[in-house]
């Protein structure tokens, strides 16, 4: 069963920044697209960015310019570099599997909260 564990999140302020980490389990990582998705208070869930097995990465117009999504994929880890941070992108971060339209897949795990003070 593949498992998926975020981190990395805490309270920052505006125009702080935060690095979060989603660590998979399981053989299948490296060769399907990974993604970050948050969910704000009273919002559904939405698409951050998105990068592919071979790295190509698509961003959220809300984030584009400000985070930056990576991959290892010797650590079956992704990452979420997210610097001048807003307190719109106050949510639960989390990552999943995704196909190529940014659908995820996989089971999701608990999030972490991401907290940007005005």
């Amino acid at each position: 069963q593949v498992q998926l564990m975020e981190s990395g999140g805490g309270l920052v302020q505006a125009g702080g920044s935060l690095r979060l980490s989603c660590a998979a389990s399981g053989p299948i990582f490296s060769i399907n697209a990974m993604a970050w998705y948050r969910r704000a208070p009273g919002k559904q869930r939405e698409l951050v960015a998105r990068i592919t097995s071979d790295g190509s990465t698509k961003y959220a117009d809300s984030v584009k310019g400000r985070f930056t999504i990576s991959r290892d994929n010797a650590k079956n880890t992704v990452y979420l570099q997210m610097n001048s941070l807003k307190p719109e992108d106050t949510a639960v971060y989390y990552c999943n599997y995704c196909n190529v339209f940014g659908a995820p897949f996989g089971s999701w795990g608990q999030g972490t909260q991401v907290t940007v003070s005005s």
